[in-house]
């Protein structure tokens, strides 16, 4: 078969049809030539391959099949339920708290040599955890002992439903940006505290109840609306940010603008950088500040030395502590943190405010802060779950992470999620258990209990050093540069979130990202490729011709598959356009070559990709019909899938063209030469 094929289409490529006649008969001496009696068995053989398509049993319906997938995760269920049921009662206790909470999975074969590397990783984590705990609180507009709560109960939380081993639970710098910027423009948290921290509260509370919701209904796919370009670019544009708003604590700057953009923040630097600054604290910030970088320099080069970055910060506060208490730097321009309040962490619930005339905006900016939290807590889980080798559930990850959001608003914590920075550094210090966060948040308490007083005297220029240092590991300037190699579309998502955030706001940055996102999605549903295929030299295969150059167009046809998996009432005139325009810039293009008034027969359609059609792609299908018959070209259809055959044949379309209808390209080509014979 193959040998006649190329035979046949080689001596038909080499002649000059002069009109459609000739070209018939043309074709009619090549097949004869290659064999009359093969082709003559293959116009047999084509009908009967073709009713496999054209016989085959209805499809089930879309309320079939959502019964069904209703059905098979209640019938999934119902077999885990009936296993469990045969178990002892003690077993079944311990298998639905397993499911629970997956503390109990792991813990049965937890080991003192467990411990040890936990206990270590814990402590490790702490050091780095408390500064950044405080920074992250000013940086949200909150006293500094919420930053430290927040690393108390949503850990412990975690460290009870969440299946991640490695991922450090705290409060993190992006999630903190996007309180402090969103939540200002409804109360001034300088002049209403009280009234912003219940803000801040009942927005965490509805962060955590959206985070819930997603897991325990399985909407994950509403994370996937930032894609991955979009969030390296928030990022990058949110560190910036970020960065630029430290300068206040930096140089001492007391009034400063609650815009975030760039614009905005540079002036208010300027201005006040011509009034008033301290010199003093500029030098001391910048001083940690290269201390932590140097540190993190030193433990990047020598992996044995993982642990002096992450208690650089630590000893920062403590050192620069202790030199403004000796020196008595606050009497001289040195802004210090002052009173920080001790204890565990205060009983909250009654400082949700349900009744504010906010609810609305506060229940939107719980929505937007529950999805960037969660994007990065599973991302980072993920990343870190591949490195050892295990499977992350993203649904329970989804449950915890916002049972330990509405838990942590009743016990005065802001929004937590994973932190990339804190996981790393757990990772590197040989953590093998969430029992880490555990340690980290014992740790935590006691230093609440027993080390706030000591704090009284630490510089708010060290803890802005500190957020700066922790900064860079937001900016993925290599990512970006991948992004752009592989898809332009994807970067300029990529630099529309970016930008928005830089120079608008932060919920703009993420607005124009996933605008330009859905946009992207649109535009492939509107305008789809179409390729034109050839046969591969020497097989049956048929394949892009501006791919794969060396394949053979077959005389008289032309070939064409849509790049798209929905023909619909959005891409149908377009494709439909976009063939009609083939087809007479090739006759145009062959008549130029030769005298023939025609050269193409047939225009076979590859339905390969398609997966459904609805009633505007079958109305472009049938115009297609009608308009090549008028112009002489019959229209094959290829390898349709269940759906759109149901549907063409429901439409009577498929008797309109004749029934041409077949599996593959080639047969489709041997049955319509072999009828014109």
């Amino acid at each position: 078969m193959k040998e006649r094929d190329s035979e046949s289409f080689e001596s038909l490529s080499h002649q000059v049809l002069p009109n459609t006649s000739n070209s018939t008969h043309m074709i009619q001496m090549a097949m004869a030539n290659s064999g009359s009696s093969a082709a003559a068995q293959a116009g047999q053989d084509q009908p009967d391959r073709s009713k496999w398509l054209l016989d085959c049993p209805e499809p089930p319906s879309p309320w079939h099949e959502l019964k069904r997938q209703v059905k098979g995760s209640f019938l999934t269920k119902a077999k885990k339920f009936k296993s469990l049921q045969k178990q002892p009662f003690p077993k079944q206790i311990l298998s639905i708290l397993q499911a629970i909470f997956p503390i109990f999975g792991w813990c049965r074969n937890y080991k003192l040599t467990m411990f040890k590397n936990d206990l270590m990783a814990g402590l490790t984590l702490a050091s780095l955890c408390i500064p950044q705990s405080i920074g992250y609180a000013t940086l949200a507009k909150l006293d500094p002992q919420y930053g430290l709560y927040t690393s108390v109960v949503p850990p412990l939380i975690y460290a009870l439903m969440g299946t991640s081993r490695e991922i450090a639970i705290g409060p993190v710098a992006v999630v903190s940006l996007l309180i402090s910027s969103m939540l200002q423009k409804l109360i001034d948290p300088e002049t209403d505290p009280l009234g912003y921290k219940k803000l801040v509260l009942t927005t965490t509370f509805f962060a955590g109840i959206f985070q819930a919701s997603f897991g325990l209904f399985r909407l994950g796919f509403l994370v996937d609306f930032l894609s991955h370009a979009a969030i390296v670019g928030f990022m990058g544009g949110a560190a910036i940010v970020i960065g630029l708003q430290q300068l206040k604590g930096l140089l001492g700057i007391t009034n400063f603008t609650t815009n975030t953009d760039i614009v905005s923040v540079l002036r208010a630097v300027w201005k006040s950088c011509q009034q008033q600054w301290s010199p003093h604290t500029f030098i001391l910030g910048c001083s940690f500040l290269s201390f932590i970088l140097i540190t993190r320099f030193i433990g990047k080069k020598y992996k044995k030395l993982f642990w002096l970055p992450a208690i650089a910060p630590l000893i920062a506060v403590v050192v620069s502590t202790l030199m403004v208490f000796l020196t008595k730097a606050d009497e001289h321009g040195v802004k210090t943190v002052r009173h920080i309040k001790g204890g565990l962490n205060p009983i909250s619930i009654h400082d949700l405010d349900f009744n504010t005339p906010h609810l609305g905006q506060i229940a939107k900016i719980g929505l937007i802060i529950a999805i960037v939290a969660l994007t990065e807590a599973i991302a980072v889980g993920r990343s870190f779950a591949g490195i050892k080798g295990y499977r992350l559930d993203g649904n329970k990850e989804m449950v915890a992470i916002g049972f330990m959001n509405v838990l942590g608003s009743f016990t005065s914590c802001y929004a937590a999620t994973g932190s990339f920075s804190r996981t790393a550094v757990n990772f590197a210090a040989g953590c093998e258990t969430a029992m880490s966060n555990i340690v980290m948040a014992v740790t935590v308490f006691v230093a609440l209990e027993c080390l706030t007083r000591l704090l009284y005297y630490t510089p708010i220029a060290i803890l802005a050093s500190i957020i700066l240092s922790a900064l860079p590991g937001l900016i993925n300037i290599n990512e970006a540069i991948h992004i752009w190699k592989v898809d332009k579309f994807d970067f300029l998502a990529l630099i529309g979130a970016f930008f928005g955030v830089l120079f608008a706001s932060v919920e703009i940055g993420l607005l124009v990202a996933v605008v330009i996102s859905f946009a992207k999605i649109i535009l492939i549903s509107i305008r789809p490729g179409i390729e034109t295929l050839g046969r591969m030299p020497g097989t049956d295969t048929f394949t892009d011709t501006n791919q794969y150059p060396m394949t053979v167009k077959t005389p008289g046809v032309l070939i064409f598959r849509v790049k798209s998996a929905l023909l619909c009432f959005a891409n149908a005139s377009s494709i439909e356009e976009r063939i009609m325009g083939w087809v007479d810039e090739e006759e145009e293009e062959e008549n130029t070559k030769s005298n023939a008034k025609r050269k193409i027969l047939f225009v076979v359609l590859d339905m390969s990709n398609l997966i459904n059609v609805d009633t505007s792609g079958i109305t472009a299908l049938l115009e297609l019909h009608n308009k090549l018959i008028k112009t002489g070209v019959e229209l094959v259809i290829v390898n349709p899938k269940w759906q759109v055959i149901h549907k063409l044949n429901q439409a009577k379309f498929v008797d309109r063209i004749g029934g041409k209808v077949y599996l593959t390209i080639g047969e489709a080509l041997d049955a319509c030469f072999g009828l014109k014979v």
